[in-house]
């Protein structure tokens, strides 16, 4: 089955609260060679005026995986896994996300195009914190080959 078009416009519930623990953020900073003091060390992100470790600015991308599920589950999409090459990631910050935020994912589905036998899936996970503010809008493109 191709991509669905009508998928353009839909919105998905929020996830459920993912709470970053200090130990995640770590971990991530690690992961991806972030090595700055604030990454890692309560003290240094205090000294910058926050309240606990701050995330490299990529860890929005696991907040944003739960709302992906969310598209990849939809029995009408038409996107299987085995098919699916991530494309393009951006993001766009109101504030640094900080060990101890309770951050929610709500996906919306901004685009679909046909190239060929392939199709690019535009969506944006809009990330808030446990009071309702924005933190991250993560943008993802997926790259969905053709059937083969």
């Amino acid at each position: 089955m191709p991509v669905n078009p009508e998928l353009v416009g839909r919105a998905f519930p929020p996830t459920a609260p993912y709470l970053v623990g200090r130990e995640k953020v770590r971990e991530f900073a690690r992961a991806v060679f972030a090595d700055d003091p604030q990454h890692v060390d309560p003290a240094a992100a205090r000294a910058l005026g926050y309240a606990d470790v701050v995330a490299p600015p990529t860890f929005a991308m696991i907040v944003q995986d739960h709302t992906l599920q969310q598209l990849l589950a939809e029995p009408d999409s038409g996107i299987e896994l085995a098919r699916v090459l991530h494309a393009e990631q951006r993001f766009t910050y109101s504030r640094p996300i900080v060990a101890g935020d309770e951050l929610t994912g709500i996906l919306s589905v901004t685009g679909v195009r046909t190239i060929g036998g392939n199709a690019m899936v535009t969506s944006e996970a809009e990330i808030r914190d446990s009071a309702g503010e924005h933190v991250v809008t993560a943008t993802s493109i997926l790259l969905v080959g053709e059937e083969g």
